[in-house]
């Protein structure tokens, strides 16, 4: 997720170049992967679903999606940063073990809360 991948470089837990490299090679996934559900669905299916893009629902204006998006971003990064903290894993030697259970949490969470408003895009590659 190049949200993450940004925040681990904000945090300069990532260099500058190694966090280039991971977000060039997240969008090129990205994009790899819409051409492999492009290539299986049919033209009448992917053209009626829109070719899975995400889009704000009726109801809801253009701030909201944003806002939303922005809000699950936040909590997945916050949550990545909070489950893998150096300090924390010092003290708590289960702890790295454990990371993937409360950023699966928090990303079930936000897709709960998000889907309704903008289909969820909390990963700017596949958005």
């Amino acid at each position: 997720n190049p949200a993450v991948t940004f925040g681990l470089f904000l945090a300069r837990k990532l260099s500058l170049t190694r966090a280039v490299f991971y977000i060039v090679m997240q969008v090129l996934g990205a994009i790899c992967g819409a051409g492999v559900v492009k290539g299986f669905e049919g033209k009448a299916f992917y053209g009626k679903v829109h070719g899975g893009a995400n889009f704000v629902a009726p109801g809801y204006t253009k701030g909201d999606g944003l806002g939303a998006e922005i809000i699950g971003t936040f909590v997945l990064v916050y949550t990545v940063f909070s489950a893998t903290d150096a300090k924390r894993s010092a003290r708590d030697s289960h702890v790295p073990i454990l990371a993937p259970l409360p950023i699966g949490f928090a990303v079930f969470l936000v897709h709960l809360a998000t889907i309704p408003i903008t289909g969820t895009g909390i990963n700017p590659a596949r958005s």
